[in-house]
């Protein structure tokens, strides 16, 4: 019984998640970065959520409420984006400005995957079929793109910042760290303290927000669109 639940689990987790990387992936496909690199960061995305699940574990007894919330988003967002760092920026696969938001929303897709693989073992194991597609359908078009909005957002600021001084590079990255910890906290805020009435709200700020990070994307990929 085990094995049927694990493999829906991981199809309705994984699936929706390279469904996003599919359609992020064709935002580079001018200069397409290398599959391993790709590879790496993605999988590297999914096991970022063991050591998050056992942090915020961590800080249950300690906190609670808003600083909860808050500690949560800051474990979540540093992994994401320290696992970027490990199997993509540091290399020298990153050349080019939009490779930062690639590598970022790859990793934020991989996490978002096991996250989802969790949250659907539960109602597969009940053969809670309803419960299964409802969950499955609001991962995908609301935590998944949480995790995708708020690493896009350090994504951007690093592609900004690509032809700066190193400080001004590290300040970016800073600066985009943090704001994807606010945007984190703000959706975790509204979606358990808010109440069902305020979801539909925030869901739509969030595809607004990605809106405006496939403009900034567009933005970034001028210099290269005469390379296709």
């Amino acid at each position: 019984m085990a094995s049927p639940v694990l493999f829906v689990s991981i199809l309705g987790g994984v699936l929706p998640a390279l469904i996003w990387l599919a359609f992020w992936l064709l935002e580079d496909r001018c200069q397409p970065e290398p599959k391993k690199f790709i590879f790496l960061c993605f999988i590297g995305g999914m096991a970022m959520v063991w050591p998050a699940l056992l942090l915020e574990r961590a800080l249950l007894p300690l906190v609670s409420g808003t600083t909860l919330i808050l500690g949560w988003a800051i474990i979540e967002e540093v992994l994401k984006f320290g696992a970027a760092a490990v199997f993509a920026l540091w290399w020298a696969s990153y050349d080019e400005p939009l490779d930062a938001v690639i590598y970022l929303v790859t990793v934020a897709l991989g996490f978002s995957a096991a996250e989802n693989i969790l949250f659907l073992m539960t109602p597969v194991a009940q053969g809670d079929l309803l419960r299964t597609i409802v969950t499955g359908d609001l991962r995908f078009i609301g935590a998944t793109l949480l995790h995708t909005l708020a690493s896009a957002t350090i994504g951007i600021s690093l592609a900004l910042s690509f032809y700066a001084s190193a400080h001004a590079r590290r300040m970016a990255a800073f600066g985009g760290v943090i704001l994807a910890i606010f945007l984190h906290t703000l959706f975790n805020f509204f979606i358990l303290k808010g109440g069902g009435g305020s979801t539909f709200w925030v869901f739509l700020i969030i595809w607004c927000g990605i809106v405006g990070v496939l403009l900034a994307t567009e933005h970034l990929k001028q210099p290269t669109k005469d390379y296709c």
